[in-house]
């Protein structure tokens, strides 16, 4: 598929069901669905409601016909000092893997979270997702050896944060 006809928007309430299962046949496709993960969180199948919070985006990725196939955002998670924001629920299903589509978005968040005031994007993910995590990289985010803020998502052992 090609980057060029998908269509990334802001989030609609009709998306939430799509969303969640995308969110979580990925963690059961890397065998990441387990306790203290996002798997287990019951926002995401209210993500249009979630993102209503100020200070917080999501982008969803649809296809020329229309297909939700992916999306990513960021949001004020609770105990983040006030110039940080976390950069939440990035997944893409895989056929569109690979195609810039994850840098498309991250690009996208990194530019609203400018926008709303932060100098910081925290994140937090598993080992289990490398290739995410070698695109983390490659836009400079690097390891900490400690979380911060309170996502609730204790089963995310690595976490990671950038300067914008």
């Amino acid at each position: 598929m090609q980057n060029r006809a998908m269509i990334i928007r802001h989030i609609l309430q009709t998306d939430n069901q799509y969303l969640a299962e995308i969110i979580r046949s990925t963690l059961v496709e890397f065998g990441a669905n387990h306790p203290g993960t996002v798997y287990f969180d019951s926002s995401i199948d209210s993500l249009f409601e979630l993102f209503r919070k100020p200070g917080s985006v999501y982008y969803v990725v649809e296809n020329e016909d229309g297909k939700i196939v992916g999306g990513g955002g960021i949001f004020p998670t609770e105990g983040l000092p006030p110039d940080t924001c976390e950069l939440v629920k990035m997944y893409l299903i895989p056929e569109v893997r690979g195609t810039g589509l994850g840098k498309s978005i991250i690009e996208k968040c990194m530019h609203s979270a400018y926008g709303y005031g932060y100098r910081k994007v925290y994140l937090e993910t598993m080992p289990e997702l490398k290739l995410a995590l070698k695109v983390y990289e490659k836009f400079g985010f690097h390891y900490l050896d400690h979380p911060i803020g309170n996502s609730g998502h204790f089963g995310c052992d690595l976490h990671m944060i950038r300067e914008l």
